[in-house]
């Protein structure tokens, strides 16, 4: 039995249960996981453009755009011109979002609160404190050099 590899293999499935959690409670509201996450980007972020969203969100500028024009239609987010650069769009939530980023905060919370149900406060810090230092330990690995071969 190899803690380290189970460790591992147990996050990628807790990670992926979570996306089918979340794309779940998105289509019950008519969207998607990819749109509620360039909702929330958007309201971290306001102003960016699609390029800098699609770099954040790892995806192609091409998936963002065609993304953008499905919420646009649906009056939640709006393109507004970069004042600096004329061939550029800034990204920006509308009005019409506001409540349906509450929503999107409710779900979320309630799947917070699903997936640590059954963790004591205490394991709980523990746990996302180890996790973050796992995250900054693989960044820093990928930021130095290729992996071996």
């Amino acid at each position: 039995m190899n803690k380290r590899r189970d460790l591992l293999t147990d996050v990628i499935t807790l990670a992926r249960l979570i996306r089918t959690a979340a794309d779940k409670r998105a289509r019950a509201h008519g969207m998607t996981r990819a749109q509620w996450a360039i909702l929330i980007r958007l309201e971290q972020q306001p102003g960016l453009l699609q390029k800098e969203l699609a770099d954040l969100l790892e995806v192609e500028p091409i998936t963002v755009a065609r993304l953008i024009d499905r919420l646009e239609a649906r009056g939640m987010v709006e393109r507004r011109p970069d004042p600096m650069d004329r061939r550029c769009w800034r990204l920006h939530l509308t009005d019409a979002s506001r409540p349906l980023m509450n929503e999107i905060d409710s779900q979320l919370g309630q799947l917070a609160c699903l997936t640590t149900q059954d963790v004591e406060a205490g394991a709980l810090i523990s746990f996302a404190d180890s996790l973050e230092r796992m995250r900054e330990s693989i960044a820093a690995d990928l930021a130095t050099e290729p992996p071996p071969p």
